[in-house]
């Protein structure tokens, strides 16, 4: 069955091996993907057919770097 979950994880994000995020992150880009697409999705959102699920996507992408900054203190 496919996956038409579209904010964590969509199918359409995890073709081949690794997903884009952890690639984008082992190259030490993460901060600047993550808080871009939070404030892409977020100013896209009313002016596309879904606006509750590009809200999400914000918060999934807002979510994601807060998480990984509580990591590395806890270093």
């Amino acid at each position: 069955m496919k996956n038409k979950e579209g904010v964590n994880h969509p199918q359409h994000y995890n073709y081949g091996q690794y997903e884009a995020i952890d690639i984008i992150g082992d190259a030490g880009l993460n901060e600047g993907f993550c808080l871009g697409n939070t404030l892409k999705y977020i100013l896209r959102s009313k002016h596309k057919n879904n606006e509750l699920e590009d809200l999400k996507k914000a918060q999934w992408y807002l979510n994601y770097w807060i998480n990984k900054l509580e990591e590395r203190k806890s270093i």
